[in-house]
């Protein structure tokens, strides 16, 4: 007898994937190592930033006092006592009538609190000595960064969740972090079932099928900053089939298969689960592609069942396996980021069940349109090439014309969002 399914709304879904969710863990890297990593902890300043009044010009540093009056026809006189470049510790406190020759970047000496740039100064000597004159007067502070005027020691500089990228890594340079904690990154199963499947280096046979999902999975994993392992592919068969699904659950945090998920007699994903004690979550959503996505929990592992179908079981896997990752991994957002467009194409389907269809933007006179990446069925590989987005259409319509207003998923945005709607 073929076992009846009701579907649930997409929205159910991932509630009850959600709900299954569990805190990822954590691990220090070297800082060379931590690239697209995310933070597991804020980042606060050690230190300010710059640690020392400094000066952004090439110029003289004095004190503003001395320059009291000073005016086209009063120039007053600077001895020049030392001359410090950058990354040099001025050794002379400066006394009444003295300055100090200073570079860019380098430290403001002790009794001065202003820099007067080259361009305003003359030097000359005098009894043997250098001097410069200027003539004008100068105010504290003037051509002086101060201490702390970027950042103050002790400010948070990065929430935890942060991605990091080149200016996250100069600020963890900056502030002495040679090591990182980040999320760890979970590891992934992947099993392709089906005794119709080729690896990708064999020649096609008659009534068989290169197994495209696995690499393409590989490549979603790898998208949302996990790792994976493939398990291979297996055939029809119960108690092989159930094997490795067992022994695969030993070995990593979450496990996807791909196909078998089904009610045809080939289908057997729902007697391995049953056998395995797994409570399955749901299977059948009332979407299109991957109506027969199905996801079981075994303890605190996850077991997503995607669509053989290769545009099914990529939806299926955005939808569902990819916010899940984005959480272990630490991110705020975890959802795929909702977007406002404008049909590029015409979509006569009608839509029973929500449909997610493969398609990429264009910006065009300040207007974003979403045009169609291909062939929308879900057996179909082609489409999935060009696909940066997945337009979302509602069920319980009719169809959609060029000009319409649509939503869009998209799909190679790293901001996310927090929730699905």
């Amino acid at each position: 007898m073929v076992e009846r399914r009701r579907p649930i709304p997409v929205q159910e879904a991932i509630d009850h994937v959600w709900d299954h969710r569990l805190p990822g863990e954590t691990e220090v890297v070297s800082i060379n190592k931590s690239d697209h990593r995310r933070l597991a902890d804020d980042i606060i300043a050690t230190n300010p930033v710059p640690s020392f009044d400094k000066s952004p010009y090439d110029g003289f540093a004095l004190s503003s006092a001395d320059t009291d009056r000073g005016g086209r026809n009063n120039p007053v006189e600077f001895e020049i006592v030392e001359h410090i470049g950058a990354g040099r510790v001025p050794s002379v406190k400066l006394k009444k009538g003295q300055a100090t020759r200073i570079m860019t970047g380098a430290m403001i000496p002790a009794g001065a609190d202003c820099v007067a740039m080259f361009e305003i100064c003359q030097e000359f000597e005098k009894d043997g000595k250098p001097y410069i004159s200027i003539k004008r007067e100068m105010s504290s502070g003037q051509n002086v960064i101060p201490k702390g005027s970027e950042i103050k020691e002790g400010e948070k500089l990065i929430n935890r969740g942060t991605l990091i990228n080149p200016g996250v890594k100069a600020l963890l340079a900056t502030f002495g972090y040679s090591k990182v904690k980040v999320t760890k990154k979970p590891l992934v199963g992947i099993i392709a079932t089906g005794t119709e499947l080729l690896e990708v280096e064999e020649e096609l046979q008659p009534g068989k099928i290169r197994n495209s999902n696995a690499y393409m999975i590989e490549s979603q994993i790898i998208r949302a900053g996990a790792e994976y392992k493939y398990f291979g592919k297996l055939a029809d068969e119960l108690e092989p089939s159930f094997q490795a699904v067992e022994d695969a659950l030993n070995e990593v945090d979450i496990l996807i298969t791909t196909g078998g998920v089904s009610v045809g007699d080939y289908d057997l994903m729902p007697d391995i689960y049953d056998k395995l004690g797994a409570e399955v979550l749901f299977n059948k959503i009332a979407m299109r592609p991957g109506s027969v996505t199905t996801v079981a929990a075994r303890g605190n592992q996850l077991l997503f069942g995607l669509s053989g179908n290769p545009s099914a079981c990529y939806v299926g896997f955005e939808l569902f396996v990819r916010p899940i990752l984005n959480h272990l991994l630490g991110n705020k957002k975890p959802f795929l980021k909702r977007v406002n467009a404008v049909l590029g194409d015409d979509f006569p389907k009608p839509n029973p069940f929500t449909r997610f269809v493969r398609s990429y933007l264009t910006f065009e006179n300040s207007i974003i349109y979403a045009k169609l990446a291909g062939i929308d069925k879900s057996n179909v590989v082609s489409s999935l090439a060009h696909s940066t987005s997945l337009l979302v259409l509602p069920g319980g319509t009719r169809g959609f014309k060029p000009g319409d207003e649509v939503e869009v998923l998209l799909l190679d945005n790293e901001q996310g969002q927090e929730q699905f709607y």
